[in-house]
């Protein structure tokens, strides 16, 4: 086979991990832009159902791209995300929309029918990605998704942010890890393509910890994860409380954020999708000296590149939970 540099790997080409950019090529034969969609929809950890501030670590605003506006109709939106992205689009290029900011199913099933099925009206659009909450989709969604996933194109994502209870309770997150296993694994059982993001650096989760659920994320039926490293993001409870007791955070460096990445990479299930390895908030949104993918070179660069130099690539040291 030669040097491991030129190996193949089962993902179908020489890149170290298995990207969003193979299973593209794989699933579809051509390339595929997501168009990030507001759907209007809120959140139980805002609305009072379960909290009103929110998560600890979010604001929607750090990663809603400027055309998206609930106060658009799905389809202005989806004109102007395409407008937004001409410069990437090609006339053979697949479109996703992306129902991405707050809960996108934490509505009766008729809303989402009428918001889904505006956006698969539009031309140019070929699926669904559908950001959301593992307490905030019943049995009756998760049908109406999986039936249109047996004609086109559908990935429910789920945020989990971490394995660890005490994790979530501390950033506020409303629902135990055991909520997203359960609905992980309904949402795969139907079918349907299951993707889970996770938040690598939330107070008190070290570097072990962070390798060591890696084992956890690969019991998961998920076909694809988003990792991405903690940012603090301005006004938001957690970086008030980095204010108050910063030694209770561990702010990594790009360098030590890459060698971490590294190490899960070489653990996590090959067949796992890896959509993200770094997040980008504006620089007006961050706080405290985070970082993003401008400004300090390129993280996902740096991981591939830290990959080839090691000579070591996803999935080599997979091992199976023991219990």
């Amino acid at each position: 086979m030669g040097d491991v540099a030129e190996r193949l790997y089962p993902w179908g080409d020489t890149r170290r991990y298995h990207s969003y950019a193979a299973f593209a090529r794989r699933t579809f034969g051509r390339p595929v832009r997501k168009i990030a969609v507001d759907g209007g929809f809120t959140c139980p950890n805002r609305d009072g159902k379960i909290a009103y501030e929110g998560c600890a670590f979010c604001d929607n605003g750090a990663f809603t791209p400027s055309y998206c506006s609930p106060g658009l109709s799905i389809t202005a939106q989806i004109d102007a995300g395409i407008r937004f992205a001409s410069r990437h689009i090609g006339p053979d290029t697949l479109l996703l929309a992306y129902f991405q900011p707050f809960t996108n199913t934490y509505a009766p099933l008729e809303t989402l029918r009428a918001r889904f099925g505006e956006a698969l009206a539009h031309p140019r659009i070929g699926g669904l990605i559908v950001g959301t909450r593992p307490d905030c989709i019943d049995p009756r969604t998760l049908d109406y998704l999986a039936e249109l996933s047996r004609t086109t194109h559908v990935t429910v994502e789920y945020g989990v942010e971490s394995v660890r209870d005490a994790t979530l309770r501390a950033v506020n997150r409303g629902h135990d890890f055991a909520a997203a296993r359960r609905t992980i694994c309904l949402t795969a059982q139907r079918g349907i393509r299951t993707g889970a993001h996770f938040i690598l650096g939330l107070p008190g989760e070290d570097d072990d910890m962070l390798i060591g659920q890696t084992a956890i994320i690969n019991e998961l039926p998920v076909h694809a994860v988003k990792f991405h490293q903690l940012q603090l993001l301005r006004g938001t409870p957690l970086s008030r409380r980095y204010d108050a007791d910063p030694e209770a955070f561990e702010l990594r460096s790009p360098d030590r954020y890459v060698e971490l990445t590294v190490e899960i990479l070489r653990r996590l299930r090959s067949d796992i999708v890896v959509e993200r390895l770094a997040a980008n908030a504006p620089e007006p949104y961050r706080h405290a000296g985070s970082w993003g993918l401008r400004g300090c070179g390129s993280p996902v660069a740096a991981v591939e590149k830290k990959l080839a130099e090691r000579r070591v690539f996803q999935g080599e040291i997979f091992i199976p939970l023991q219990r």
